[in-house]
């Protein structure tokens, strides 16, 4: 797919966030996962892959979870959702974080190299405490989920980015093991009812400074 500036920025202007969708039509599967690829290949802090993508489609399940997510119906008439799982005790475990480096042969080609690098990881890593680790884990986890919703704006696909949920209620109901990882947001995914409201921002020199 070749998208010129203009086709971009279309999609910037159309993307919004769906508060209603149309619980009639589901996302194609071929599509859904188009997105999930796009989520796996986006950066995140070291390399670390600091998420995991649970992706609801029972109905039930969306059911349980919208009393707990401030009554939401996006909850309930996505297609998708899913659920952005922060990454936690795995980011100080060594089995978890030494292959992510071992993997990496042309970029530390030699023992050594490789051996500093994952030092240097360890002395930023081990600053966190447990808070501190989850809230750094849960920033990885916007850049796959705002990445998504780009690029599902651009092949047709609406989407709603969710913070409002009652973090420990949404955890028990999803059976998380909190030591591992936490609900960091959830995005709804699938197609609107409404058309988008006028889209509203700051102007760029308000935003923007050069120095």
């Amino acid at each position: 797919m070749n998208f010129s500036k203009d086709d971009i920025l279309k999609a910037f202007y159309e993307r919004h966030a769906c508060k209603l969708f149309d619980d009639k039509k589901k996302i194609p599967k071929e599509d859904f996962d188009f997105l999930l690829e796009i989520g796996r290949l986006s950066p995140s802090s070291f390399g670390m892959e600091h998420w995991k993508f649970l992706v609801i489609t029972s109905q039930d399940l969306k059911e349980k979870l919208r009393p707990v997510c401030w009554n939401q119906p996006q909850i309930t008439t996505c297609s998708h959702l899913v659920a952005y799982l922060a990454k936690k005790s795995f980011l100080k475990n060594p089995d978890y974080y030494r292959p992510m480096y071992e993997r990496k042969s042309d970029i530390f080609p030699d023992v050594e190299l490789r051996e500093k690098a994952i030092k240097r990881y360890e002395n930023f890593v081990n600053q966190f405490d447990d808070r501190g680790l989850a809230c750094w884990s849960s920033k990885q986890c916007y850049i796959a989920a705002a990445n998504m919703m780009t690029v599902a704006a651009m092949i047709g696909i609406d989407s709603c980015p969710i913070e409002g949920f009652e973090k420990d209620k949404v955890e028990e109901i999803l059976g998380l093991d909190t030591k591992d990882y936490e609900i960091s947001m959830f995005v709804a995914f699938g197609y609107r009812v409404n058309p988008p409201s006028k889209k509203y921002r700051l102007p760029i020199d308000k935003l923007v400074e050069y120095r």
